[in-house]
């Protein structure tokens, strides 16, 4: 049974957009290995608090992650 745990961080995502990861998610475990493993196909979503994440030495805040979001 695969389990994929997805790590955001807080106030980024939205409860739309974390629900079309889950649907995305188990669809490409589906198409990998086949319709039998929808129901078997675990998607977990933890989410680290701003501050407490940190790229190149510089911790990430949600406006941080929107204004690349916007510049991408």
């Amino acid at each position: 049974m695969p389990l994929v745990t997805v790590h955001l961080i807080e106030n980024v995502f939205t409860e739309e957009e974390k629900v079309e990861m889950i649907s995305k998610l188990t669809d490409t475990m589906v198409e990998i290995e086949g319709e039998a493993m929808r129901q078997v196909t675990w998607v977990k979503i933890e989410e680290v608090p701003e501050g407490q994440w940190g790229i190149g030495g510089t911790a990430l805040t949600a406006p941080m992650i929107h204004q690349m979001k916007k510049a991408s």
